[in-house]
């Protein structure tokens, strides 16, 4: 009886070595596909991110007040500003 019981036990573990090994080999052949995979999506939400921010900035916010266009001045001062008055105090 102990002897059934010792190369079921031998099976089992062939059999998770098996199943183990198995796996190392698929992933060393699949994860290049996956990382690339993963690091595109990743690329899409960042970006889409940065889009968000960036159209935030530009949004103006509620109750801001927008100037489109600052009208151009023209420096015209007159040297004469016109003439000095003298008050005098009355007590």
């Amino acid at each position: 009886m102990q002897v059934a019981s010792f190369t079921g036990f031998l099976r089992t573990i062939l059999i998770i070595m098996l199943v183990w090994y198995g796996v190392k080999i698929l992933m060393r052949f699949f994860a290049p596909y996956v990382v690339r995979y993963m690091s595109k999506k990743m690329q899409e939400r960042f970006s889409g991110q940065f889009q968000q921010e960036q159209e935030a900035k530009n949004r103006p916010k509620e109750g801001e007040t927008i100037i489109d266009k600052i009208p151009e001045r023209r420096q015209t001062s007159d040297k004469k500003v016109g003439e000095y008055v003298d008050y005098e105090e009355i007590d």
